[in-house]
């Protein structure tokens, strides 16, 4: 991230809605306990994601990557009031402090975490699905997208994250990685059954729509 666009970044945020002294915490430690804290969405993300939760107001949810649980607590906070935020996670040493927030926010009835593979794991989930974040195995994108579109009701929503992936999907030439995630980007982009918009916010965040 350029000088300039740290500084812009650091704006946004400084302006937007502080996140809660639980989210504060969980950023600490997660920053601290784990090797890729970038990994974690963060103040800005996370209030966009609440906020759109918020909007939607899911009675079921899902999160495909669930890192340590900064965005599930920001997705499960716009829940319906019987609504549920099914998320999975495939790295169980992770599990432990997942949980300890989970318990923390007392969100236990509202998020099912499930240590697993997605494909293993959404075709038993109950639908329709009125929101999804995709945000782990970013080069089984669009095997996950495959797995949720039919399950999202009409208006429902799939967010996905580092759809940009450091700026590289803007350069002339692409690495493996980064020709993968343009090729999902261009994939949603041809799909007839959804709308669209991919914003540059953190490392891109792909908002799609079900027609």
């Amino acid at each position: 991230m350029n000088f300039a666009l740290k500084n812009l970044t650091k704006y946004c945020e400084r302006l937007t809605t502080p996140h809660s002294a639980l989210l504060y915490q969980l950023e600490r430690e997660t920053n601290l306990k784990t090797l890729a804290p970038q990994m974690m969405s963060g103040h800005l993300q996370g209030q966009l994601l609440s906020m759109l939760s918020k909007l939607i107001q899911p009675t079921v949810a899902v999160e495909i990557g669930t890192f340590t649980g900064y965005a599930a607590l920001c997705l499960a906070s716009g829940l319906a009031k019987n609504g549920k935020l099914y998320t999975m996670e495939v790295n169980e040493e992770l599990e432990y402090l997942i949980r300890k927030y989970i318990d923390k926010a007392q969100m236990q009835d509202k998020i099912e975490l499930t240590i697993g593979d997605a494909a293993q794991i959404i075709p038993n989930l109950p639908s329709p699905f009125d929101l999804v974040f995709l945000d782990a195995g970013k080069r089984f994108y669009a095997d996950h997208f495959d797995l949720v579109i039919d399950k999202v009701r009409s208006g429902g929503m799939i967010l996905v994250d580092n759809v940009l992936w450091s700026g590289k999907v803007t350069l002339a030439k692409h690495d493996k990685d980064t020709q993968i995630i343009h090729a999902f980007n261009e994939k949603v982009l041809r799909d007839e059954r959804v709308e669209n918009v991919l914003l540059p916010i953190r490392d891109g965040i792909n908002i799609i729509r079900k027609l």
